[in-house]
């Protein structure tokens, strides 16, 4: 009996895309593809022999051979497979089948958040959120304290809902925390890690911080992570402090001018 496949497939365009691809192999447990090794066999014919076998699929390559190789295959969101594109270079993750039915929205974070790349989701329901939410926290924070404070911040906006939030951004030296794991899972969220280095060269601050400065390298956390992450939009609270948790929220309102 042949062993379970994978609910992931990683399907490499290139053999010069095997090293990004390696690295979400190890963390996202997928199985690889190398069409190459199969000569005389266009890949898109491979492609399309395999794409049923895998509830999920990451494509490393361009948007223009991901359109004609799904050409022809996607019949209903409901069961489609999931498939994130992500370039060579990953610059970008972006969620291109069955964002929410298939999850490949929330696949899109998670490959962004081991590759670095911007996740890009375009589904309806996310670009009627127009609110972003950055937040720093103690070690071991839980999620009912991170809860409190972010519904504190909402408050503070005039009783602005969760349901408006887009997505959540934090340091990635936050990445694992298990308080931050779970507020995002508990509410649905996506969580946007952000580099140290991108947010070491994008000063935005409106109160430095001593002591995240002398224990991070930044002088600041939840702003400019909800910047960063929300580039046309404008800080709409400052950072707030509250039980060891500070949040800061971003409004994107780029859809309705």
């Amino acid at each position: 009996m042949s062993a379970p496949q994978s609910p992931l497939g990683i399907w490499i365009v290139r053999a010069e895309g095997e090293r990004l691809a390696g690295r979400m192999q190890a963390q996202l447990d997928g199985t690889l593809y190398r069409p190459w090794l199969n000569q005389g066999i266009p890949q898109k014919q491979q492609f399309a022999a395999a794409y049923r076998h895998h509830a999920q699929w990451i494509m490393v390559g361009a948007s223009g051979i991901a359109v004609r190789f799904l050409d022809g295959l996607p019949q209903d969101k409901y069961s489609d497979p999931a498939l994130v594109l992500v370039d060579e270079a990953a610059r970008f993750a972006v969620a291109l089948l069955a964002g929410h039915e298939g999850g490949a929205n929330r696949l899109a974070y998670r490959v962004a958040a081991i590759t670095g790349a911007v996740p890009v989701v375009t589904t309806a329901t996310e670009a009627l959120k127009p609110l972003v939410l950055g937040i720093g926290c103690r070690k071991l924070a839980s999620a009912g304290q991170i809860g409190a404070a972010v519904a504190l911040a909402l408050d503070k906006l005039g009783g602005r809902s969760l349901q408006e939030v887009r997505e959540v951004a934090t340091i990635d030296v936050k990445a694992d925390e298990p308080g931050l794991l779970a507020f995002c899972a508990s509410n649905d969220l996506p969580l946007r890690i952000i580099a140290t280095a991108t947010i070491a060269a994008r000063a935005w601050v409106t109160k430095p911080s001593e002591w995240v400065m002398q224990n991070i390298g930044v002088e600041g956390v939840c702003e400019p992570c909800a910047l960063i992450a929300s580039p046309r939009g404008a800080l709409a609270l400052p950072k707030m402090a509250f039980d060891g948790v500070t949040v800061a929220v971003v409004e994107d309102r780029g859809a309705q001018e």
